[in-house]
């Protein structure tokens, strides 16, 4: 029974773009193992609160991840 978990900062994703997510990674994974996989494939959205998140020793928050999606800098 596959696992896939991933770890989002809090409200940078929508309820939807969490389904996609859920939904893509499940096919990306079918793919590779066969259709046979789908029902015991397990995938877990989880969300870290803005600031908990740390990347190159600094805090990362949700208005850092908008700005970099929007192609400022951080």
């Amino acid at each position: 029974m596959p696992l896939i978990e991933v770890s989002v900062i809090k409200d940078v994703f929508t309820a939807e773009q969490k389904r996609q997510i859920i939904a893509k990674l499940t096919d990306a994974l079918v793919e590779i193992e066969g259709e046979n996989v789908r029902p015991v494939t397990w995938c877990v959205v989880r969300e870290v609160q803005s600031g908990d998140w740390g990347i190159a020793g600094n805090a990362l928050t949700t208005a850092d991840v908008h700005a970099l999606a929007a192609g400022a800098g951080v």
